[in-house]
């Protein structure tokens, strides 16, 4: 073979494993004739540092093929979870006679249940009730014959298999979340609501349909595949398009750099707060979820409050983002948008806020700049955001150095963390709601949930970044630095106690992303005025909860600085319900720390180096 080949196919073969052009180039740069032996050529032509790099390869190429085999689970970790339980209460003789005992006691109750139902008819009394937030079996079809002794059944297996995977000891309590995960992953799956024949309603809906609604349902799970394989959206998303029919607010693009566009909202009263207010979503959606229709739009709601709103969209990231940083998004995302209002709206302090990964962000930018002594914020408000990571709710099931070790080979595979990957590991969380509620609904029952802004929204997902998404679960999820004081930035460590500026943090009551006792512990880390509000709602049900929103409620309270910590229960138990949305009172709470009125700022009339250079809502929200 000729040097020459020999340094193309090195090239070509560097560059099938992922090595960087740079180090492909250097090592075919290094080879200028062909050695005699291709183990001597290989060693000789990449280097030492190349040939680790080959390794670490191989290493995320295997990883990142099984991960997408198992939707990101690691089975290393699946494996020492199962060891972990097996092994201790195989050391526990007591727990097994426990276990032996129930199960005795849990067959005795099924079967006097049969007789009684075989008796009284339906008018046998169940033996176990299910979960509060298990609304499977609530139809008064399931408590007659024989379906009230099918799911009564599978309710005490359910709680059988809770009782063995909990309280056995020595197990850790990671491993024993994780088998309890796991366990109602698989027992989920063959409840008896999920099958046509043990399904009470699904059996009467084919009655009266004369089966129409199996076939309705069967084209609807045709529908779904070919959305699955082709990419598209689910349908009726396309009655939902951006700068159309949601995120509709006037305004304009008045900055721009590689990672944001930040917007500019035209104002709708006379006059406006003196200090603009700048909001920081999560860079895991599209920013529009604050902005949908004109009727639940929160920057709407916010500008005809009197307010001067800028807001950040973010990039949607792909292969060529996947070195992006946690500082990246700080710097490029938050600072520069500082520098960008500072320059539009002078010599006035900012109100800041951020919703999820935003807010956390948020919080960072935050304390790097009380630490540097940069007094540019009026006020912070961390809407459904953590800044302490020590109870991340069932999240942290997927957070362990062997999940890491997964997810970042599934990362460093194609650059960045798709979106279907994101949403497989949230849906399973809550696999009742979010996966088996559905199967039933749209392929038992032939039913289609009406598309709304919101679920087009969240069909609308962007990626994550390589280096970005596993800097932010090591270095916040896994190892807590940003509330135990390890954070660095610029070369220094941050700590949340630096903030003085006033805080309102929301959390919502079924928030299974950022769970409210977790969003709870600001109070506990900043050393200022927090004002918390608990309200109704889900993770961003809870948050897009205007006005006018049937069936909401919220508690609020105020720490201040120099008051003794309340724990969120003690909290919760004395904080008084108030029905409506929690928007009013945090549009009270921002005017009581703006300024006097004065006349707004055009839209788009910047200083002539950083013109206006679209229409709200930009470019960047568009991309797929």
């Amino acid at each position: 073979m000729r040097g020459e080949d020999f340094r193309g196919c090195l090239v070509t073969v560097s560059r099938e494993l992922k090595m960087t052009p740079q180090r492909a180039e250097r090592a075919a740069a290094t080879t200028t004739t062909p050695p005699a032996e291709c183990s001597v050529a290989c060693t000789n032509a990449i280097g030492a540092t190349d040939i680790k790099d080959i390794h670490e390869t191989l290493n995320h190429a295997v990883q990142a093929s099984v991960a997408r085999l198992t939707r990101g689970l690691s089975p290393a970790a699946l494996m020492g979870a199962w060891f972990d339980w097996a092994t201790h209460i195989a050391a526990a003789p007591g727990k097994q006679l426990q276990l032996a005992d129930k199960a005795t006691g849990k067959l005795r109750r099924h079967i006097r249940l049969a007789i009684d139902s075989a008796l009284t008819g339906d008018k046998a009394k169940p033996c176990i009730a299910p979960l509060p937030q298990d609304t499977r079996f609530k139809a008064d079809a399931w408590q007659t014959r024989p379906f009230n002794t099918i799911y009564q059944g599978f309710l005490l297996q359910q709680q059988w298999w809770h009782n063995a995977f909990t309280g056995v000891p020595g197990v850790t309590a990671q491993h024993e979340r994780a088998l309890q995960f796991l366990a109602r992953q698989m027992l989920d799956s063959v409840s008896p609501s999920n099958f046509l024949w043990t399904n009470p309603e699904v059996l009467e809906k084919t009655r009266e349909t004369n089966g129409l609604n199996l076939i309705r349902g069967m084209q609807n799970q045709l529908q779904d595949m070919r959305g699955a394989m082709t990419g598209s959206a689910p349908e009726g998303a396309d009655s939902f398009q951006p700068g159309r029919d949601v995120a509709v607010t006037k305004g304009r693009v008045v900055y721009r750099n590689r990672l944001i566009e930040l917007i500019q909202y035209a104002p709708l009263t006379e006059t406006v707060r003196a200090e603009p207010i700048l909001i920081v979503p999560a860079w895991i959606m599209k920013y529009y979820i604050l902005d949908l229709s004109p009727h639940n739009s929160m920057v709407r709601y916010l500008v005809g409050q009197g307010h001067t709103v800028f807001i950040i969209s973010w990039k949607n990231p792909d292969a060529d983002d996947r070195d992006l940083t946690m500082d990246d998004y700080r710097r490029l995302g938050v600072m520069e948008a500082l520098d960008a209002i500072g320059e539009i709206v002078p010599e006035q302090k900012v109100q800041a806020v951020g919703y999820c990964l935003g807010g956390t962000l948020l919080s960072i930018a935050a304390a790097a700049m009380a630490r540097d002594g940069d007094d540019r914020l009026a006020s912070l408000s961390l809407l459904a955001s953590q800044v302490d990571f020590t109870e991340p709710g069932e999240l942290a099931l997927f957070i362990n150095e062997s999940q890491l070790a997964f997810l970042d080979s599934l990362m460093w595979k194609q650059g960045y963390l798709d979106t279907t990957q994101m949403a497989g590991a949230f849906q399973m969380l809550h696999s009742n709601d979010l996966i088996w509620s559905r199967v039933i609904r749209d392929y038992l029952m032939g039913e289609r949930k009406p598309m709304n802004d919101l679920m087009a929204w969240n069909a609308d997902a962007t990626r994550m970044p390589f280096a970005m998404h596993s800097e932010y679960l090591r270095k916040l999820y896994l190892d807590n630095d940003l509330a135990e004081g390890r954070f660095h930035v610029d070369g220094r460590p941050i700590a949340i106690s630096d903030i003085r500026t006033p805080i309102f943090a929301v959390g919502t009551e079924s928030d299974h992303v950022a769970p409210w006792p977790s969003v709870f512990k600001i109070q506990a880390l900043a050393d200022t005025d927090v004002t918390f509000v608990l309200t109704s709602g889900g993770h961003n049900a809870g948050i897009v909860s205007e006005p006018g929103h049937p069936h909401r409620a919220y508690r609020i309270g105020t720490r201040h600085a120099m008051d003794r910590y309340v724990d969120p229960q003690t909290w919760q138990a004395a904080a008084g319900v108030q029905e409506g949305s929690w928007w009013t009172a945090w549009a009270e709470w921002l005017g009581s720390h703006a300024g006097a009125r004065t006349c707004p700022a055009k839209t788009g009339e910047t200083p002539p180096r950083r013109p206006a250079l679209a229409d709200a809502p930009g470019t960047y929200v568009m991309q797929k």
